[in-house]
């Protein structure tokens, strides 16, 4: 199909919206999963370096998660904008049939569904792989024998260090502060001016200097002892050698749609169970084929929400989408835990989201605006006008 000015017009007022909520709502996600990984990137010296990986492996997992709200709040705002300033009514008059309308959409929900086969079926198996192999570094990688300034870093099982300020290589310290926990249950506390850390090559541990520092030691039966001291040196561990990771394909999530059929329809018996790995396969697909849909249900939102509010309209198709992806969830953990056919748990919430799509069409296709969308959405406003109006009598002396 050949794009005209209209098709262009609708694509690049529904592409702003879309790729803001994308954006804004991928963005919040990563930093809420960083915000986890804090604690344990801190506690080695490749933080930095770690946390780009992570970011890095976990944009295509938040990208498939946000794209179909996105799709849709994106049609939904053009659509809702061009029918409040009764553009839509221009466009209908001249000719234009509503199914002409919503063309370039669907077109749009095409491409996006062949990214996003592309993007779960290849490309997030093996981001989610390494992802979790860029945790299982950082897990592993330990103390280095250099500091950095406010870092918390655990040299060892049971010694915390940190300092306010180092040099660039690490290695000479300022307001150090440690916290070491005996076996036996005893604690020592020891803060110094200055520390010099001392690594011999090829040796497991370097030698920690502090100067100018006090001791603070609390027995297990509750004595506390304070030491003043000009010279302390001790000994701390480095990083030990780290397990291997396990194999990619362990999980389902880490293999791409190829295994997944070739495993799930194979008559050699897989390693993880049939069910399971035909529900992932499945609700891979069924994410990816909603998104041509999403049209038919956005396009009558959009004009239904001129007469019942876009607020009543927006939580319905909300909810609508929460409820897919809840049952795509559940019917998964069905299949896996009860070995019910992945067929029932994710085809029939999957068939029952496209009749809802097709069927909402439908009947707005015969009359714009007029929908069992719009009905519900005047419901909805009515039971919200009428909340509002209760608590304003009940505000009013």
């Amino acid at each position: 199909m050949i794009l005209t000015s209209l098709d262009r017009y609708l694509l690049r007022r529904a592409l702003t919206p879309m790729s803001a909520v994308l954006i804004s709502t991928m963005v919040a996600f990563l930093m809420e999963r960083l915000m986890r990984s804090f604690q344990l990137l801190s506690q080695t010296t490749e933080g930095f370096k770690f946390l780009t990986e992570l970011l890095v492996n976990l944009v295509p997992h938040y990208v498939g998660l946000t794209l179909p709200g996105g799709f849709f709040i994106g049609l939904f705002v053009v659509v809702n904008g061009l029918n409040k300033s009764s553009e839509i009514d221009a466009i209908l008059a001249s000719g234009i049939s509503l199914g002409r309308f919503a063309a370039p959409f669907v077109g749009l929900g095409v491409v996006l569904m062949l990214f996003s086969l592309a993007l779960f079926g290849f490309i997030q198996p093996y981001s989610r792989y390494a992802y979790h192999a860029v945790l299982h570094a950082a897990a592993n990688a330990g103390w280095s024998g250099v500091v950095r300034p406010k870092a918390l870093l655990s040299a060892g099982p049971d010694i915390f260090l940190t300092a306010d300020d180092a040099d660039a290589s690490g290695r000479h310290l300022r307001r150090v502060f440690i916290r070491k926990l005996d076996p036996e249950g005893r604690e020592d506390v020891l803060t110094a001016v200055s520390a010099d850390v001392l690594k011999a090559r090829g040796a497991g541990a370097v030698t920690l200097v502090l100067n100018g520092g006090r001791q603070v030691s609390t027995a297990r039966e509750g004595q506390v002892y304070v030491t003043d001291f000009a010279t302390f040196a001790f000994d701390l561990p480095l990083a030990q050698s780290a397990k291997l990771l396990r194999m990619r394909g362990e999980e389902a999530s880490e293999l791409t749609l190829v295994e997944l059929a070739q495993q799930g329809f194979g008559a050699l018996k897989p390693a993880l169970p049939r069910q399971a790995l035909l529900a992932e396969l499945f609700s891979r697909l069924s994410r990816a084929l909603m998104l041509p849909l999403l049209p038919l249900l956005a396009v009558p939102f959009g004009l239904s929400a001129k007469r019942a509010g876009s607020g009543p309209t927006m939580v319905i198709g909300g909810l609508m989408l929460f409820g897919f992806e809840t049952a795509l969830i559940l019917g998964q953990a069905m299949a896996t835990s009860t070995a019910l056919p992945a067929a029932v748990t994710i085809g029939g919430p999957a068939a029952l989201f496209a009749t809802a799509c097709v069927l909402t069409w439908i009947t707005s296709h015969k009359r714009p605006g007029q929908n069992p969308v719009s009905w519900l959405s005047e419901r909805v406003a009515d039971l919200f006008a009428a909340v509002a109006r209760t608590l304003d009598r009940r505000q009013t002396p």
